[in-house]
């Protein structure tokens, strides 16, 4: 069954542009298989599958996310091109992220206060990736400058991801006006509760934007 569900969560990935971050995405990714069923996945197998409600939507919000990360690893002369790759990734699916990103942070369970981690996961992740496909240094490096660097990477990426939802068309030129004040950037978020409280206020951000709360 895991080899399967991995299969269809690739084969899915591609649909969510027309479909988005739904059920029906992950019901449908049985219609493109070599050999396609003559009918979508039934929502008890989509839940059997991929888990019960919205635990189905975040299992593909979570597969898009780390396909992103996958798409990074080609190496590339810098950081900001690595970062402007992942911001062409977010293309496709723009109009869906909002909602997206807000489902991420709405608890499982009960009522919010939002969980903000799956914040820190995602911009540190394409942080990290960033540096590594541009072969900066590792955790090797001092300790100090290591960690810095990908925050202020983390930084700017999740403001210009955060400028991109709105403002899709200049969101490469925003990006790069940021690296290109990243000295700033890095004293700005040198101390990682300043950088944590960075990444919380921009998806506060966008959550508000995507009307879900």
């Amino acid at each position: 069954m895991a080899a399967m569900r991995a299969r269809l969560l690739q084969l899915a990935l591609p649909l969510v542009k027309e479909h988005g971050f739904t059920r029906e995405t992950l019901a449908r990714s049985v219609l493109a298989l070599p050999e396609p069923r003559a009918e979508p996945l039934t929502d008890s197998a989509v839940s059997a599958l991929f888990g019960e409600g919205d635990n189905a939507r975040r299992t593909l919000i979570q597969a898009w996310l780390e396909e992103g990360r996958v798409r990074m690893r080609t190496p590339v002369p810098s950081a900001k091109d690595a970062l402007r790759g992942r911001l062409r990734y977010n293309e496709p699916a723009l109009a869906h992220l909002p909602e997206a990103f807000a489902l991420l942070a709405s608890p499982k369970y009960g009522i919010p206060p939002l969980d903000v981690r799956p914040a820190f996961w995602h911009a540190a992740g394409v942080a990290d990736e960033a540096c590594y496909a541009a072969k900066e240094p590792t955790i090797g490096a001092p300790q100090l400058s290591w960690y810095s660097r990908r925050a202020s990477l983390a930084a700017v990426y999740t403001a210009a991801e955060l400028h991109q939802l709105t403002s899709p068309e200049t969101a490469d030129a925003f990006l790069d006006s940021l690296l290109d004040s990243a000295a700033k950037v890095k004293q700005a978020v040198d101390e990682t509760q300043l950088f944590s409280s960075y990444v919380i206020k921009s998806w506060a951000g966008i959550i508000k934007s995507s009307g879900v709360f």
